[in-house]
């Protein structure tokens, strides 16, 4: 019996000494009265498994677009901030400061999820020293904390779309293929002037409907430039045979005829009632176009090849013209010499454009042993910034209302970018022309482009925004933005 009574106490000091050894392998060193696992390196984006993949696209797992990616990023970033306000009770209202990959993605490692305290109510109705705005109210519905119900109603910019495809198409039989000439424009009554071999054609964007101008065949001549004046009612034909016609599109009628040069205009630019022309022979006349053809023009003599671009700055104060010789030369109205000279370009200097939203800020464009958009400081006469779009810059276009460029080429990529600035980040590629894209035209509106090809068709792009930017401001420089 004793005996018995012995070895049932020895198997019950058995069984106490291996469940407290068991327990002492799973409980840890401490006064606890149960197991908690440890959540410090918890990484939640695998935990809640609800983030996608910025990279693919949810429905197709396929690689995802540059805006398809940043979309999924940003809501990335959003939830994982949303994740921290609400179990890790950080007050994080504002996106931007929060999107790196590295802050947003990484897992804080120094906080404990859970904390081991007596828990203290609070009253909702007591002013503490918290900020008001702060302060979560008492009578909200939300589950969620004030900072995330700021996060979630803070605005988010909505990315633009570019279409990559033409809205419209229409045939151009006879485009001339030639780097020199300019043979599309837009004029702000939202007419569309094209010259095609001999014949200058007018098409209306509002009705659709085209009109025939003029016909030269029977001067055996050619139109190589086109031009509409600011009014929108003038039209001005260079032509292959050195003279300038100039026709009233409500009447369709010559009115002027302007000679001096003795070779083709390839260049034209209005400033008010003065055109401006430039030719195969070297030479810029300016002229009145409200006085007889026999009045003495200005001659303003400079470049040693073809003029092939002009354009006049929005101030009417400056023009600038380049040339065949690789020189582009700003001009004013006292003097007959260039008051500015820049020789950086590499290539024929066609592609010229005055921005409407720095003032003195000149844009170029050099052509097939260039292929850089370079950027003046017309006011200091000083270079600015360069870029090297790998193929010929044929034209370029500043939006109306923001900071963008357009910009068209040729050899050997034909297509058309859109560049941000200062930034000089390609905002859309576009392309469809099978030929250099020679010829390109704003809408009056400042939304559309046309672009013209020696593939002898004219397409029409949807690529600037109709809204003005908020960030952007005026020039305290410039004299002519508004009235003191």
């Amino acid at each position: 019996m004793e005996n018995s009574e012995a070895n049932i106490l020895r198997s019950a000091k058995l069984h106490c000494a291996r469940n407290l050894f068991e327990s002492s392998r799973r409980t840890p060193i401490g006064n606890y009265d149960r197991f908690i696992p440890c959540r410090t390196n918890n990484n939640w984006e695998t935990s809640f498994a609800t983030i996608p993949d910025p990279s693919k696209t949810p429905q197709t797992g396929k690689k995802a677009s540059n805006r398809d990616s940043s979309e999924n990023h940003r809501d990335a970033s959003v939830y994982n901030i949303l994740l921290r306000n609400e179990i890790l009770g950080e007050k994080i209202e504002d996106v931007k400061s929060h999107c790196d990959d590295r802050q947003a993605l990484t897992p804080i490692r120094s906080r404990n999820l859970f904390t081991y305290a007596t828990p203290t109510k609070k009253n909702p109705y007591h002013m503490d020293r918290t900020p008001m705005k702060c302060q979560a109210s008492p009578y909200s519905l939300s589950p969620l904390s004030t900072s995330s119900q700021r996060l979630l109603r803070s605005p988010h910019k909505a990315t633009r779309k570019i279409s990559r495809i033409p809205f419209k198409v229409l045939d151009a039989p006879e485009l001339q293929d030639d780097f020199y000439l300019n043979l599309v424009d837009w004029s702000v009554q939202n007419v569309l002037s094209v010259g095609l071999g001999s014949c200058v054609y007018l098409w209306s964007a509002c009705t659709s409907q085209v009109t025939r101008l003029c016909d030269l065949s029977s001067d055996s001549n050619v139109v190589t430039s086109v031009s509409w004046s600011e009014r929108g009612n003038l039209v001005a034909v260079g032509t292959h045979n050195g003279y300038v016609t100039v026709w009233d599109v409500t009447t369709n009628k010559q009115v002027n005829k302007l000679m001096g040069h003795n070779a083709r205009v390839g260049a034209l630019a209005w400033n008010g009632d003065v055109l401006s022309s430039g030719s195969r022979d070297r030479m810029i006349l300016q002229r009145d176009t409200r006085t007889p053809p026999n009045v003495t023009e200005r001659r303003l003599i400079g470049h040693r090849q073809e003029v092939c671009g002009l354009k006049w700055s929005p101030d009417n104060q400056y023009l600038a013209s380049g040339g065949n010789d690789n020189r582009l030369y700003v001009w004013n109205m006292q003097s007959l010499n260039p008051v500015q000279t820049y020789t950086d370009h590499l290539a024929a200097v066609k592609a010229i454009a005055w921005s409407p939203h720095h003032h003195g800020l000149l844009a170029s464009g050099g052509g097939t042993a260039d292929r850089c958009i370079r950027f003046w400081n017309t006011l200091t006469g000083q270079p600015m910034q360069c870029v090297d779009t790998g193929s010929q810059v044929c034209n370029l276009a500043w939006s109306k209302h923001s900071s963008e460029l357009v910009s068209t080429h040729g050899y050997s990529q034909n297509q058309i970018l859109v560049w941000k600035y200062p930034s000089l980040t390609q905002v859309a590629k576009l392309t469809g022309h099978s030929y250099r894209v020679l010829y390109l035209a704003l809408s009056p509106d400042g939304e559309a482009i046309v672009t013209g090809a020696g593939d002898e068709t004219l397409r029409f792009w949807n690529v600037f925004s109709k809204a003005r930017s908020q960030k952007e401001t005026r020039s305290v420089l410039s004299l002519y933005s508004g009235i003191r």
